[in-house]
Order: structure tokens, then sequence, then C-alpha cells
């Protein structure tokens, strides 16, 4: 009964988590939208610095927005904070309960690092909290004042983290402690800063004092770093789910290209929406990033397939059937025996030769071109056995591994 509490706990939060990521990513992109398309008019009210006209729904909005404040505090206020709040905690609350709680599973690696799922645990725990008073300390030095200088420091500083996590976890723990990273930046931006700023404006107000401009440009500013580390946060979670992405040996440059290609996805719809002509140049290089992406993935493999075929040209589906069987049915069978599993993950079962066979692809990209599975290789699958499965798939005809080879 745990096992099952525990499985619906986790959708549960995971369905929590997309669906309050959608509020937050959809308001922030409407308001970096809002911001940039605001046109100055002579008739604006004092203070303000534009305006724009939108239809939504039937209906005929006028948006005006004002540079530091209002002369007046207004009668009612809408916050956006929770959106982001909740985001955060249902993805700290799913860290715990699926990845801390299946670290051996999840995060370690016994081949990189043969660590405890206490230290494991806790190092990501604390590198959450390090990266982001690292970022946070670097915004508020001469560094902030120098805007190119800062995301290029800033890039370098999460590559050189996704490289040394790449030597503490499995891959797919890498992807995660950089998603969870980047995801507890951007929150603690909103918390430590953006609201503050905005809390200490409104108090000037009430006080009928004139509140410091530079609260405001220091939330625009984070809340701007948010906007663009959007995409390349959504894009690493999801590839915590592919292990073409994250189980290659060059999986801290893939992660390196991903915040590239997701940045100047995002810098073309912000020129957009400022009136700017739209840098099409964006889309070349978010297309030769993702490109050089799936190429790495190809010539970064665990194994190569060719040279795994001709090592063991008489390897046939018959070993492949005894490693597998030895190794994955144990989980991928209709009442899986691995504690903590009460049904094949993904539906997948692997029980049988014509199980096997059909699911020839997927062994091919999770034991073979990647070491995804087993997670943390819980069943201690060798590189011989491998390069055996490499073989055994090559020579059967039942994959088609095309450039992969």
């Amino acid at each position: 009964m745990d096992v099952v509490l525990t499985d619906w706990a986790s959708l549960c939060l995971r369905w929590l988590h997309v669906v309050a990521g959608i509020a937050w990513i959809g308001s922030s992109f409407y308001f970096m939208h809002l911001d940039y398309s605001l046109k100055p008019k002579g008739d604006l009210p004092a203070g303000a610095s534009g305006e724009a006209w939108q239809v939504h729904g039937g209906g005929f909005y006028n948006m005006v927005k004002f540079l530091v404040a209002p002369t007046r505090m207004p009668d009612e206020l809408t916050w956006f904070k929770w959106e982001a709040y909740t985001t955060w905690l249902s993805g700290f609350a799913l860290l715990v309960v699926t990845y801390y709680v299946g670290a051996s599973l999840f995060l370690i690696d016994p081949a990189v690092l043969a660590i405890s799922p206490y230290a494991a645990s806790g190092i990501s725990a604390g590198s959450l909290l390090v990266g982001w008073l690292v970022y946070h300390y670097a915004c508020r030095s001469a560094l902030g004042r120098n805007t190119g200088l800062l995301l290029g420091l800033g890039f370098v500083f999460l590559v050189a983290l996704c490289y040394g996590f790449t030597r503490v976890y499995s891959g797919r723990g890498t992807f995660l402690e950089m998603g969870a990273m980047i995801g507890t930046i951007m929150v603690a931006n909103v918390f430590f800063v953006i609201i503050p700023n905005q809390k200490k404006v409104v108090a000037a107000l009430l006080k009928g004092e004139t509140p410091d401009p530079a609260l405001g440009a220091e939330a625009k500013l984070r809340s701007t770093h948010n906007n663009y580390l959007t995409l390349p946060v959504v894009l690493v979670m999801i590839g915590n789910h592919y292990p073409l992405m994250f189980g290659t040996r060059y999986n801290w440059i893939i992660f390196a290209l991903v915040l590239v290609v997701g940045a100047v996805i995002r810098h073309f719809f912000n020129e957009r929406h400022k009136g700017h002509p739209s840098p099409w140049w964006t889309w070349v290089v978010a297309a030769v990033g993702m490109a050089i992406i799936v190429w790495l993935s190809a010539v970064g493999a665990q194994i190569s397939i060719t040279a795994a075929a001709a090592a063991q040209p008489k390897a046939t589906m018959a070993q492949v059937d005894d490693i597998v069987a030895a190794r994955c049915s144990v989980c991928h069978m209709p009442q899986p025996v691995w504690d903590g599993f009460v049904a094949p993950p993904k539906g997948v079962l692997l029980d049988t030769p014509e199980h096997i066979a059909l699911h020839a692809r997927e062994i091919e990209i999770q034991a073979v071109l990647s070491n995804a599975m087993p997670p943390g290789n819980a069943s201690d699958i060798s590189l011989a056995d491998r390069r055996t499965i490499a073989a055994g798939l090559a020579h059967s005809g039942l994959v088609d591994n095309g450039f992969l080879r």
C-alpha cells in the first residue's frame, strides 16, 4: 500500500507542478509581451510610460504601465507570485518523493561515484542553495552593472556546474539537478527580489513618499533573467526523460547548447514584442544548435554499435534474450519482483523473446546508446553485456540504426 500511495503522490505532485508551471510561464510570457508592446502617448496619466490596447475573449483591454508607480495606491492590486511559489514547492516536493527517496535509481550511478542516497540528496539540496547565492550576489556586485559580462559568466557558471555534476550523479541525475537549480534561481528571484521590491514600492506609496526607481529596475532585470531561462529549464526537465539527451558522454555540452537554443528562441519573440525587426538569425542558431545536440547524442553514445557488431559477428538474439531476462525482466514483467514497482515501468514487458523483439529499439536506446537502463545500473549489467546486446540487435535486423552507427 505504501508503494501505491507514493506512486499516486508522485503523480499528483507532478500534475500540480505542471499546472502551476504553465500558469507561471504564461504570466511571464504575457507580461514580457505587454511590457515591450507599450507605446508612449501624449495623454497618459502622470508617471505612466506607455499603454497598449488588446482584444481577447470578446472584450477590449486598455493596459497602462507606470514607470515606477502611480501617484496613489489603487484600491485593488493583483499580485503575481503564487504561480511561481507553487511551481517550486510542488517541484521540490516531487524531487523529494520521487528522486531523493529513489536516489539509488534516479540520481546515483556507482560507475560515476559510489555515494549513499543520503549523500546524493544532501549534495543536491545544498547545491540549490549555493547556486542561488552565487547568482544573487553576482547580480548585486559590480558584475550586475555589466549585462553582457554577467550573462557570459552566468553561462560559464551553469555549464561548469553541469560538468561537475556529471562527476557525481548519473546523466539523468545531472539533468534533474540542473533543472532544479535553474528553477530555484528563477523562483528565488521572485521571492527574494521581485516581490520584496514591489512591496517596498507599495509601502512608499502608502506613506506618501516617492518610490525608489532602482527597486523597479532591479525587479525588471531579474524578471528578464527568468524569461530567458524559461525555455532552457523546460527542455532540461523534459530531457530528463530522454536518454539520448542525458545518457551520452557529452551531456554537459548538450546542456550548454540547450541554454543557447532556448535563450535565442526567447530573444526572437522578445524583439518582435518590442516592435524591432525580427531577428531571424536566432532560428538559424537554434536549428544549428539542435543539429549539434542530435549529432552529439550519436557520437557520444556509450557503445559503438558498429564496433560491437564487428567484434562479435556471431552474437545472436538468443544471447540478448538471456541478458535482458536476467537483468531487466525483474522490473519489466507483469508482476515486477523489484521492490518499489507495482507494474512494469511505462507498461513495457521484457519477459519473453517476443516482447524483447517488440521493444528492440527501446532497449538499444536505453541500454546501448545510453546507460539509462537499468536506473543506477541496479541489476549490474556489465559493459560486456551491453556490447553483446548491441551486437545481437545489430545482427538481428530488428533495429535500423542509420547514422547512429
